[in-house]
C-alpha cells in the first residue's frame, strides 16, 4: 500500500490528540468511467467516516451504499493507498488531528440506486449528486473545477494524487 503524508506542521505522533479514520472508493465501471460525488461545487470520491468499533471494509460497504445506493458487500479487499494528514490546532486550538483516509478500487457496473441512499444534512444542503466522468477526462475536470472554485483545491489535489497512484498501479 502506498502512503501519502501531509504534515506541514511537522507534528509528531505523540502530539496527536485525535485520530479520524475515513474510507473512500474509486468506483470504476467497464465504460472506463469513475463515479464521483458532487456537492457544494466540490468533487469527491464516495466514502466517509469509520464509526467506532467498525472495520474498514464494513465502513466502506456502508458509506458507498449511503452515498450511491450501490451494495458492495466486499469482505476481502485491501486499500491501495492511504493518505495521512496531520493538522495542528484543528478543529480547535490545542487539538492536533491526524486524519487517515484509506482508498480502495472498486470495479462494478452496478448503477447507483437513489432509493437506497442516506445523505447527511450537509450533503442535502450542498445538493449532493452523483456524476460519472470518463477516466481520460478525470484530471482535466478536477483541474478546471479547482480553478473555478478555490474551496475545492485541497480535496481535488488529494484526489489527483490518489488517482496518479491508481494510474501507475496497474490494478485491473
Amino acid at each position: 500500500m502506498k502512503k501519502i503524508i501531509m504534515n506541514n506542521s511537522d507534528l509528531e505522533e505523540s502530539e496527536i490528540t485525535e485520530v479520524v479514520t475515513r474510507v473512500k472508493a474509486l468506483i470504476i465501471n467497464s465504460n472506463d468511467e469513475i463515479l464521483l460525488g458532487y456537492s457544494d461545487n466540490i468533487y469527491q470520491f464516495p466514502g466517509g467516516h469509520v464509526e467506532k468499533n467498525e472495520k474498514l471494509l464494513e465502513a466502506l460497504n456502508r458509506e458507498v451504499c449511503e452515498e450511491t445506493g450501490i451494495s458492495l458487500n466486499v469482505n476481502k479487499l485491501n486499500p491501495f493507498v492511504c493518505n495521512y494528514g496531520y493538522y495542528k490546532n484543528w478543529p480547535d486550538k490545542g487539538k492536533n488531528r491526524k486524519i487517515e483516509i484509506y482508498y480502495y478500487i472498486i470495479f462494478t457496473d452496478e448503477l447507483p440506486n437513489l432509493e437506497r441512499v442516506k445523505y447527511t444534512e450537509n450533503e442535502k444542503k450542498g445538493n449532493f449528486e452523483l456524476k460519472y466522468i470518463k477516466l481520460n477526462e478525470f484530471k482535466k475536470v478536477l483541474r478546471e473545477n479547482m480553478k473555478k472554485y478555490e474551496n475545492s483545491y485541497g480535496i481535488a489535489k488529494e484526489m489527483l494524487d490518489v488517482f496518479e497512484i491508481y494510474e501507475k498501479s496497474n490494478i485491473e
